[in-house]
């Protein structure tokens, strides 16, 4: 575990920057309206801790209060999608960062250790997208994923560690930013969008 969080990956700039485009156009869409489920504000166990170095430098510490989520199963069937979203800064100098966390391999109620991710971090308005060229850089602890009962669509609290070796590159810019161990939670519905 420790050997694989000090190698260093090789990256190829132009590979990164396709697969990373592609991921952002995956991503960024509006949910449609059959999921609007997905686009509620977090519950009141939601958090998001990272610290931002590089391209963009920020000490996020958002809680319930001030997160977005719009979590839901990815597309094609094959894993999770994670968007947690919120402000840093004040007043003129506020911005919106979103982050997206592609699992390919989780299901519903499943936790588990390195499960491989993808991370895209986008500074809303700004047009500023930074990602992982593939799943070979970061990974995801998912420490608790339980069915929050009483509730009629499938609604999961979900929370965990992602970590990264290497930083995520900007698209059209040779910037790049380095995460600290992101710990999250938040929920998500695993009802398929139509």
């Amino acid at each position: 575990m420790q050997a694989r969080r000090n190698k260093r990956y090789p990256r190829n700039r132009i590979g990164g920057l396709c697969a990373g485009a592609l991921l952002c156009a995956a991503c960024t869409p509006s949910i449609p309206a059959a999921n609007v489920r997905a686009q509620a504000p977090c519950d009141t166990a939601a958090r998001l801790e990272v610290e931002l170095f590089g391209g963009i430098r920020e000490s996020v510490h958002w809680s319930a209060a001030t997160l977005r989520c719009q979590s839901m199963p990815r597309p094609d069937g094959d894993g999770a999608r994670l968007r947690l979203s919120g402000k840093v800064g004040e007043g003129e100098e506020s911005r919106t960062l979103a982050f997206i966390l592609g699992i390919p391999g989780l299901t519903a109620g499943e936790t588990g250790t390195e499960l491989p991710t993808n991370v895209t971090l986008i500074e809303e308005g700004a047009g500023r997208f930074f990602a992982t060229q593939d799943t070979s850089g970061c990974w995801t602890d998912v420490e608790r994923h339980e069915r929050i009962r009483g509730e009629g669509a499938p609604e999961y609290r979900i929370s965990g560690i992602l970590y990264c070796v290497s930083p995520l590159a900007e698209l059209n810019s040779s910037a790049s930013v380095t995460l600290t161990d992101m710990h999250f939670a938040s929920r998500i519905n695993w009802e398929s969008p139509e």
